[in-house]
């Protein structure tokens, strides 16, 4: 991949990996998952959705009315499940040579965590 993904647009396409979700429940899974560190505001949540709608690796699973209120649900397509693949595993990698390079530096330091 050429450009790297950003975080939110991560986190939103690991939270449909399972099922198709709406909006509140996305911002929902993503507080989640990354253990309270990110909370989506609603604008950034639709701006990365239609992105990723236009990349082709989200798209509108279905829609319902809910209280007189539209509900979207979002599902992820085969090709944003390989992109995210992808992206899991680079940072898989980035994350094993950075521990790799602590634990040297502690090593070297006399084992001072």
């Amino acid at each position: 991949m050429s450009r790297r993904m950003q975080e939110p647009a991560f986190l939103i396409m690991s939270a449909l990996t399972r099922e198709p979700m709406h909006g509140y429940g996305i911002m929902q899974a993503v507080g989640e998952l990354s253990g309270g560190d990110v909370t989506l505001k609603v604008g950034t949540l639709y701006g990365a959705l239609d992105r990723l709608s236009e990349r082709g690796w989200v798209e509108v699973d279905h829609e319902e009315v809910v209280d007189s209120r539209l509900r979207r649900y979002y599902r992820l397509t085969e090709p944003g499940v390989e992109v995210l693949a992808a992206e899991a595993r680079v940072l898989e990698r980035r994350a094993a040579r950075t521990l790799d390079l602590l634990s040297r530096r502690q090593g070297a330091a006399g084992g001072v965590a």
